[in-house]
């Protein structure tokens, strides 16, 4: 029995389990994109999520803040954003004697949980400002760095489809995002339910389920559970295999121009071992490594112009990698 300073591992599945259903109470279906984002979050990682408007993306964001009892902060991305409108700036301050003195006024990125909505639709120069908050959950303005709560995530959305107005993430902001969800329609019993709660006199809420402090007894819990080294090396062989070449995928070697980093590693293990937790086993499993490995992988292989010509997927890829490199 592996022990966190607040939670076991007998434990660890039923608080997930409890979130789980707390959100359910306001999302219909969608059990894969929850299960995938609760995920990420547990590893301490930030997720994109991608879908066409109207599929409860934000909805989603929202609610898990509730249900994890987190300070939550929304930022509308648009072309004027500044990035002085995310992080914060000093301002001038004049006290009662006349003197004056500049003092940082912190943005919304100071929160637990920040939901960057349509982050494609503000400038590079903005998402940038995101980058070190992302990786370091420092903030650094006129040569002073103050540092995010704990813990922190970014949660963004954005819209694959309506491509007028906006600015495709870079490479190595996609990068820092551990996974990313595509979130699909619903299917006619889905959206039945969705009209009849979201219609009706009154609209459900989310309790809260746990706190700050579980989730990080929660992710430091998960950190602890060992991975089989044969595990370890079939995670190395896949990322080493996204890369064209000499890769035993045809996919790979024909339509990537470029494969993962080895931030895609790091998050298929951290994503494996929340998996097996989530599944009550101390055991991380080949089968674990290959349920994240689409949300893991799929923002972090460049596609070639022929594979954009014959509208070849990521996960196609993905799914023919899993296929190609050998489990031993």
């Amino acid at each position: 029995m592996i022990d966190s300073p607040e939670l076991t591992v007998a434990n660890f599945r039923e608080t997930a389990v409890s979130i789980e259903s707390q959100i359910g109470k306001v999302i219909v279906g969608q059990r894969e994109v929850v299960r995938t984002v609760l995920v990420g979050v547990l590893s301490g990682g930030h997720v994109l999520l991608e879908g066409v408007p109207g599929l409860g993306k934000t909805m989603l964001i929202r609610t898990l803040a509730q249900a994890l009892s987190l300070e939550f902060s929304r930022i509308q991305f648009t072309p004027d954003l500044m990035p002085a409108d995310i992080t914060g700036t000093d301002i001038m301050d004049e006290d009662e004697s006349g003197h004056r003195a500049f003092r940082f006024q912190s943005g919304p990125v100071f929160a637990n949980l920040i939901l960057a909505d349509e982050i494609n639709r503000a400038t590079p120069k903005t998402q940038s400002a995101l980058l070190e908050a992302m990786q370091e959950h420092t903030v650094t303005v006129a040569n002073e760095t103050y540092r995010l709560p704990e813990p922190f995530f970014v949660l963004a959305t954005q819209n694959p489809i309506e491509q007028e107005g906006t600015y495709p993430l870079p490479e190595a902001q996609l990068d820092r995002f551990l996974f990313k969800v595509n979130v699909g329609f619903p299917t006619e019993e889905e959206l039945t339910e969705i009209v009849l709660r979201t219609t009706g006199k009154e609209t459900p809420q989310a309790e809260t389920a746990v706190s700050g402090e579980t989730i990080l007894a929660m992710q430091q819990l998960a950190r602890q559970i060992p991975i089989p080294s044969h595990v370890t090396a079939y995670v190395s062989r896949l990322i080493v295999a996204t890369h064209p070449g000499s890769s035993p995928s045809s996919m790979v070697n024909d339509y990537v121009r470029y494969g993962s980093s080895p931030r895609g590693a790091q998050a298929l293990v951290l994503g494996s071992k929340i998996t097996a937790l989530l599944d009550g086993r101390l055991n991380v499993s080949f089968d674990d490594v290959t349920a994240v490995a689409p949300a893991a992988l799929r923002h972090r292989l460049l596609l070639n112009f022929e594979g954009q010509a014959q509208g070849v997927k990521a996960d196609d890829v993905v799914g023919d990698l899993i296929e190609q490199v050998k489990r031993e």
